[in-house]
């Protein structure tokens, strides 16, 4: 090798570092700051919290446990729940633990899709600009998605992984892609139980209609299914065994009745996820789908081509199968995003690829300007605007109140003054509640839930539901200590005659 052509490696080197760290930089501030800003979510962040902070204590890394208990409604094996252990471990116990999980399954994606469009299509660009839409959606970079410890980044994150490695495996037929393709499928259902298998049917089309029947006479394929079916049937058996009752309660939850029967009262429309999208969680970018998918599809490139007809035929496959489910929860779309993504950025890389390489006016060094004006231009209302969202996050009107004890529970964990030797009233389920009330105790608090109904003279009580409180008001003479907001805190004198 000589001189030159060492100087020149290097000089690659240092591009492609350039090119990775723009892309991080651009994709880490919308999926990593401010995750603790806002407090634990009601009902699946805060249900995995106490999960979370079950194991820590009871070291039980099988059986998932909520009020000491085994946890019979969540129900979805706990690699979430190892992952929020193992950051409360590094982290402390706090909402940024329950949230990187999450934050890092999103930025783990990003890295994967830009290596995928380095490796696949050999043009960093088209990754980036992928990557540039997709942080940009609205419902990605969302509660119940990136930003919060629910299930959803990380589900997103193994089944973009296993269905891309299988594309890649159809094509170049790299051992390599069929064992990353088993491995995220494995860790796909052990995230999200059943969801984790919702790609699959595309994956299965695909094949037929690339003719790629190669793959049903390739052993490594059985030994695959073979690890597959061995790994998942050892958790549920063995999770049964210790826990009678539990394949019940999965069938329950997760197969038969969630998907054949409208569950806890989310119902919606066939059309539901398809006017999410086009109003709310991609409204951006929607408009670009069609028009990306007419642009792919023209490329001379056939990797180019192959690769949106398959993400069109997942994002179809699986917003069909989504939609037909009785049971609709606007978080469902998340893996949708991705594919949609990569469909919106074949339009927009082939007007920049263009600007950027095939100008046929004499000013060459205008158009690699024109070229990143352009996308600069596309992308900076959405990015913009998803700045101002994580950086400065607001409560929506309508939960504005309802978190204002989550709000008051927070700022105590730092003037524990605050909540000695008082105890809480709240009416229905307290999860989000109980994540605080589990870090007060730990700093020696001996704060609890009490009954309204059956309050003491003497009782230090604080409050935020406006029933409570009148409940409280009406049957109780009281002594009100302080209020603040919704937030009011009580002595308990006596009960009126």
């Amino acid at each position: 090798m000589t001189f030159f052509e060492i100087k020149g490696s290097k000089l690659s080197i240092v591009i492609s570092s350039l090119k990775v760290g723009l892309l991080s930089l651009i994709c880490a501030f919308p999926i990593f700051i401010h995750l603790e800003k806002i407090p634990i979510r009601i009902w699946d962040e805060s249900r995995l919290c106490i999960n979370a902070y079950e194991m820590l204590k009871n070291n039980n890394w099988l059986i998932t446990y909520f009020e000491g208990k085994p946890d019979m409604w969540n129900t979805k094996p706990p690699l979430m729940i190892w992952m929020q252990v193992l950051c409360s471990k590094i982290f402390g116990y706090s909402e940024l633990a329950m949230r990187l999980p999450s934050a890092i399954a999103a930025f783990l994606l990003v890295l994967f899709l830009s290596y995928f469009a380095k490796r696949y299509l050999k043009n960093f660009w088209f990754g980036l600009i992928t990557c540039i839409v997709l942080v940009t959606s609205y419902g990605f970079i969302n509660v119940h998605g990136t930003r919060t410890g629910d299930y959803d980044s990380v589900l997103c994150l193994f089944l973009v992984v296993y269905s891309l490695s299988y594309f890649l495996y159809l094509e170049q037929k790299n051992k390599r892609d069929l064992i990353f393709f088993f491995i995220a499928l494995i860790l796909a259902v052990m995230t999200k139980s059943i969801q984790g298998l919702l790609f699959l049917p595309a994956l299965f089309i695909y094949t037929l209609m690339d003719k790629k029947f190669f793959i049903f006479k390739d052993l490594n394929v059985y030994k695959g299914i073979a690890l597959f079916v061995f790994t998942i049937g050892a958790y549920y058996l063995l999770r049964e065994m210790y826990n009678p009752g539990y394949l019940n309660a999965v069938w329950e939850n997760e197969l038969g009745g969630r998907y054949m029967n409208t569950v806890e009262e989310h119902t919606g429309e066939f059309l539901f996820y398809y006017n999410m999208l086009l109003k709310h969680h991609f409204k951006e970018w929607i408009w670009l789908v069609p028009f990306g998918f007419i642009f792919g599809i023209s490329f001379r490139n056939i990797l180019f081509r192959k690769l949106t007809y398959f993400s069109a035929l997942i994002s179809l496959s699986y917003w069909l199968i989504i939609s037909i489910s009785k049971t609709k929860l606007e978080w469902y779309e998340i893996p949708l995003f991705p594919f949609l993504a990569m469909l919106i950025a074949m339009g927009i890389f082939g007007i920049f690829y263009y600007l950027l390489i095939e100008p046929k006016l004499k000013t060459i060094f205008l158009f690699p300007v024109m070229s990143f004006l352009f996308l600069i231009s596309l992308s900076y209302v959405p990015y913009a605007k998803m700045v101002d969202k994580v950086y400065l996050p607001k409560e929506y009107p309508w939960d504005e109140e309802f978190y204002q004890l989550s709000y008051y529970l927070k700022h105590a964990l730092s003037k524990l003054e605050e909540t000695r030797a008082y105890n809480i009233c709240y009416d229905g389920y307290h999860a989000h509640i109980l994540f605080y009330l589990n870090q007060l105790n730990d700093l020696g608090q001996n704060i609890g839930f009490k009954d309204w109904v059956f309050l003491e003279k003497g009782d230090l009580i604080i409050a935020s539901q406006s029933n409570v409180k009148q409940y409280i008001e009406q049957y109780y003479i009281y002594e009100l200590i302080s209020e603040n907001k919704t937030i009011k805190k009580y002595k308990i004198i006596d009960l009126k005659c």
